[in-house]
């Protein structure tokens, strides 16, 4: 049923999405809404209504998060907006403190009210804040759904699920998007399929807050006309099963231990699956691995790893790590540093804890000062640079498959791409010397030159 909301045919309404690719679905959802009603999508200069939808999983986040706000809001002081609405994570976790704090912002709408944002526009007013902030956790797109997309037309994110159960002793998610809810099977298909209709897709990101876990909460009659459950490897067969032309697909935002041998070798065998796994481990030491409800060991992890490498040559392993977490010791802290320069992952995201209100974390003893947090952030980002930089060098002279992004508007000739191991935005990129190249082409490309992060090479003929 097709979301109802005021037609206000002159209205025009820009968006600004802060934080992750789910983040950024959800973003381009509200616009399709508001499209699909009547409203007209314009850049946030140009609009009479600014939507800033926020990120609040961690400290920076939310600092960002509210800079951004007060941006906007320095916009509407200036008239060059009308009205002002906070949407997402921070509206969910921070609506009542924020209406009180923010008096300038008309507006404030939850992670699962989406659907209502006509219907809020609607009720704004010059005298109070209008809510619509259910905390019902029930919400999950479809295919139905319409959507404008902010990313380029040549690849996009489809998210998969909804919410968290894996508890991560650290993590505020559980509590701001609800328990683990599976989208069903022949929706994301669909999704898929009309999308690859309307333009040319040439890769698929598919996303959330743990991807495999894909249909384990789903009924074998929600999951599709089937008697046997669904499961993430179900659903990446058969993505690849009508791909019928070169494109990538990506997953993101895997669990570690819910990786098994089936899911590896799907991984080894399908030619439109890229050889990247997202494994995000955040310790490596086994007494703050529980402290952080990780369900894994030291063990297991590197098991995991060492399982990966062996099955698929070539593989891309990307990992975000967390230091500082409450009690982590010098030793343990050595522990993390010696691991790294072991297992070398190709992709690494370095994050300082942060200390969340409504965490089992939160009321651990022994927090650590934000100066050794920084010191050891330092510590593993210096170490994987050089990792990187080893890593990037070992490409030097081969020929690499490289999806061209954008033309490079600082050289001529020029264009920036990605390899098979580089997802949007979080990863490295190929400057490409060329011609006649567009965005959404695969390019054969040699490596020339190498940077920390980057490559650089020139498109075969």
């Amino acid at each position: 049923m097709k979301p109802q909301c005021p037609s206000i045919h002159k209205t025009k309404v820009g968006i600004i999405s802060l934080g992750c690719p789910r983040n950024l679905v959800d973003s381009e959802i509200l616009l399709g809404i508001l499209e699909d009603n009547g409203f007209q999508i314009s850049e946030l200069v140009e609009a009479d209504i600014g939507i800033i939808n926020t990120c609040a999983f961690i400290d920076e986040a939310k600092r960002e998060s509210i800079d951004m706000i007060l941006e906007v809001i320095d916009l509407k002081k200036k008239g060059r907006l009308s009205k002002v609405i906070v949407a997402g994570c921070l509206a969910e976790r921070y609506g009542n403190a924020l209406m009180k704090d923010m008096p300038e912002v008309d507006g404030f709408i939850g992670c699962g009210d989406i659907e209502k944002i006509g219907a809020l526009i609607g009720k704004l007013n010059n005298k109070e804040a209008v809510s619509e902030i259910s905390k019902t956790h029930s919400f999950i797109y479809s295919h139905t759904h319409p959507r404008v997309k902010i990313t380029p037309p040549h690849y996009m994110y489809v998210k998969i699920s909804e919410g968290c159960r894996n508890r991560c002793s650290f993590c505020v998610i559980p509590d701001i998007k609800g328990d683990y809810r599976s989208r069903p099977l022949e929706s994301v298909l669909r999704e898929v399929e009309d999308a690859s209709r309307r333009a040319h897709i040439s890769e698929i990101n598919l996303v959330g807050q743990d991807t495999t876990l894909f249909g384990t909460d789903l009924t074998p009659t929600r999951c599709a006309d089937t008697p046997r459950r669904c499961t993430i490897n179900k659903l990446l067969k058969q993505l690849c099963a009508f791909n019928k032309y070169k494109r990538w697909i990506r997953l993101l935002y895997t669990y570690p231990s819910h990786i098994d041998d089936s899911l590896i070798s799907l991984f080894a065998d399908e030619k439109s699956l890229c050889k990247y796994i997202d494994l995000p481990v955040q310790h490596i030491n086994d007494r703050i691995l529980k402290a952080m409800n990780r369900h894994m060991s030291k063990r297991d992890i590197c098991g995991i790893i060492e399982k990966i490498r062996k099955a698929i040559p070539g593989v891309t392993l990307r990992s975000s790590i967390i230091v500082g977490f409450p009690g982590e010791t010098e030793k343990e802290f050595k522990e993390l540093v010696d691991f790294i320069k072991d297992v070398k992952f190709e992709r690494l995201g370095v994050f300082t804890y942060s200390r969340e209100e409504g965490t089992p974390a939160y009321s651990y003893k022994d927090q650590i000062s934000e100066k050794i947090k920084l010191e050891r952030f330092n510590t593993l980002m210096s170490l994987q640079r050089d990792i990187a930089e080893d890593i990037n060098r070992s490409f030097l002279g081969k020929t690499i498959d490289v999806l061209i992004d954008e033309k490079d508007e600082d050289a001529e000739d020029s264009y920036i791409g990605r390899t098979e191991g580089d997802a949007p935005e979080v990863d490295g990129e190929v400057f490409v010397k060329g011609r006649g190249l567009k965005p959404g082409d695969f390019a054969k490309v040699k490596i020339t030159g190498t940077l920390e992060y980057d490559l650089m090479g020139e498109a075969l003929e």
